[in-house]
């Protein structure tokens, strides 16, 4: 909530605290672990921060593709979300594959003619 009104500042430390209750929960490899993992590599692109949610896009895909499969819509969702994040960065050489492979992904799991 604090994150989508804006106060990215005050939602960091909720969200490390809530990644950190994940891992302690459920273990560093779980997909409710990942998926947190994620939105904090969200807030911190939001904030500006594109070396600190490098490898939390990094891990967040690891963990999608351990636990969901190299093909599910959710793996797809964080290449996507790497790919995005590296080209914010101006690696666009890295960046072109991962979106490359989000839509393979993307159309294997939803179709072809899905909105995504």
């Amino acid at each position: 909530l604090l994150q989508a009104k804006g106060d990215l500042d005050g939602a960091e430390p909720l969200c490390r605290r809530a990644l950190a209750i994940f891992e302690a929960g459920h273990g560093p490899s779980h997909a409710d672990t990942g998926t947190s993992v994620s939105n904090l590599a969200s807030l911190l692109q939001a904030k500006g921060d594109l070396d600190g949610a490098e490898p939390l896009c990094r891990r967040a895909l690891a963990i999608r593709e351990a636990v969901l499969g190299a093909n599910h819509a959710e793996t797809g969702a964080s290449v996507n979300n790497l790919a995005q994040l590296l080209q914010a960065k101006g690696a666009l050489d890295g960046a072109e594959p991962l979106y490359r492979r989000a839509l393979e992904i993307d159309e294997a799991a939803l179709g072809p003619d899905h909105p995504s």
